[in-house]
């Protein structure tokens, strides 16, 4: 050839890139066709769809075309994907649409939109543990101790409480029903849902046998929330306090990380937790940061609502024989999740692994069954339905006694 005349061809590794190239962009384009890539040629369809994803697509489009009415898309998309995950049988996984996967990362930061509550997953639906003064709830003469058996005249028993919660919140302004059982009575509240900026953590100071001791709650583990806890404990610290009780009693959990940070404000050094899944290599947490002095005595304040993350730092503690633990059986959850975004706005929140506590012990059913939790050291069982915190003066005592 001679010199200076143009190639006729490329050679193999540029025409490979290039059909690459060419290949996802076609991909591409289908997807913009709103999801119909059977109008795209025959080779080119089958060069980017597997043999499942053709049957999924061909079964949609059969519905969405001959079936005897007009349905949504979208909807059947959703439905879908919410049947597959519910067939792994497995109560932590769960599918969010785009709606409700918005709602859920508003309420890891803390803020949401709703009626201004705390809640736990029980058999009936769901039994308040914390109502927000001035909120909505308030203002219904929601109080603790009742529980949650239907939204808009729709039965939540049995419902997980990521789905039922997600019912509760919505837009600000909007209206929602629910069906309150309070002492064994039934009656229906319509409230107007408002925007909830939920503190993760309360305190105070008390004062037992003539010693001060802090009592720090924390609802949930929202980003942020160790630094709200330690602020709140050196903080009572400077007030006096000898001891601190750490209330975990219906938080369900929330980040891993988050447990993580919390049980390094306790504990110096070492492991926290370890993890282990399918995919996921081995991991160990170890504390991490400063801690607040040993001779500080500690307890740990929990019922069947402590779940997940609340169950990491209890066992952390409790393993590493930093703090008594009083109160019930916690909640018995071994499995740890990741929230996975989708295309389609929404998100898998799925379980990845399992995890450990400093001594081996992984408090689930072998798996995602509920298993027998942490056995306290001390129990307390609260009565919602007095007035009197049962379940914390016991563990104010058991502090007093230690703090001697």
């Amino acid at each position: 050839m001679p010199p200076g005349r143009p190639t006729a061809s490329l050679p193999l590794f540029a025409r490979l890139i290039l059909a690459l190239v060419a290949a996802v962009m076609i991909f591409v384009a289908g997807l913009a066709l709103g999801g119909r890539p059977q109008l795209l040629p025959g080779p080119v369809r089958s060069l980017v769809l597997s043999d499942d994803m053709r049957t999924l697509q061909a079964a949609l489009d059969i519905i969405q075309e001959d079936y005897y009415r007009p349905v949504q898309r979208r909807q059947l998309v959703n439905d879908g994907l919410a049947g597959a995950v519910e067939d792994l049988h497995d109560r932590f996984s769960h599918y969010l649409d785009p709606g409700t996967y918005r709602r859920f990362e508003a309420s890891t930061e803390g803020r949401f939109s709703g009626v201004g509550m705390e809640v736990a997953e029980v058999k009936a639906g769901l039994r308040v543990s914390r109502v927000f003064p001035g909120s909505p709830a308030a203002k219904a003469g929601i109080r603790r101790g009742d529980e949650i058996v239907a939204v808009n005249g729709r039965s939540i028993a049995g419902r997980p409480s990521a789905q039922t919660t997600a019912l509760i919140r919505g837009r600000p302004g909007t209206l929602v029903t629910l069906t309150v059982v309070s002492a064994g009575k039934r009656r229906q509240e319509r409230m107007r849902r408002a925007t909830v900026s939920a503190p993760s953590v309360t305190s105070s100071l008390r004062t037992v046998d003539g010693r001060k001791l802090g009592v720090v709650a924390l609802s949930g583990f929202t980003s942020g929330a160790h630094a709200e806890v330690r602020e709140a404990i050196d903080r009572l610290r400077r007030r006096g306090a000898r001891g601190i009780a750490l209330d975990l009693r219906d938080n369900g959990g929330g980040l891993l990380t988050e447990a993580v940070l919390v049980s390094s404000i306790f504990l110096p050094e070492g492991t926290i937790v370890s993890t282990n899944g399918r995919t996921r290599p081995r991991h160990v947490y170890s504390a991490t940061g400063s801690s607040i002095p040993r001779s500080v005595p500690v307890a740990v304040l929990v019922n069947d609502g402590t779940a997940s993350a609340s169950e990491i730092v209890t066992g952390a503690l409790q393993d590493r024989h930093r703090a008594r633990v009083v109160g019930t059986h916690t909640f018995g959850k071994g499995v740890f999740q990741e929230v996975r975004e989708l295309p389609n706005g929404g998100a898998l929140d799925i379980t990845v692994g399992e995890y450990f506590t400093p001594s081996g012990r992984n408090l689930g059913g072998g798996g995602v069954r509920r298993g027998a939790g942490i056995t306290p050291d001390v129990r307390a069982a609260d009565n919602p339905r007095t007035a009197a915190d049962e379940g914390l003066a016991v563990a104010l005592r058991t502090l007093a006694a230690q703090s001697r």
